[in-house]
């Protein structure tokens, strides 16, 4: 790796963290139950993020397939809680 990719790579790293915990700050301080979801979501978009760039970084396929299962994970999270808000029940 050679240095301009390694300054971008913890930049990268840093900003995502920065938007994590401003994400959080949302999370807890949220007005609505509509914000916190969103926040949930822009959670789990981060993480998966920062998973492909340690991938990167470390040039490990693991890290890429633990991106993949935040990914599904994430998407299953959302729909529940969105259907959940929507109805009040998950499962019918």
């Amino acid at each position: 790796m050679n240095g301009l990719l390694a300054y971008a790579v913890l930049a990268s790293l840093f900003i995502f963290a920065l938007a994590m915990g401003l994400a959080l700050i949302r999370l807890f301080r949220g007005p609505s139950a509509q914000d916190r979801v969103l926040a949930l979501d822009y959670l789990y978009i981060l993480g998966m993020l920062m998973m492909l760039v340690l991938g990167i970084r470390y040039a490990s396929d693991t890290y890429f397939e633990g991106a993949l299962l935040i990914a599904l994970f994430g998407f299953v999270g959302s729909f529940a809680l969105a259907k959940f808000l929507l109805r009040g029940e998950v499962i019918e």
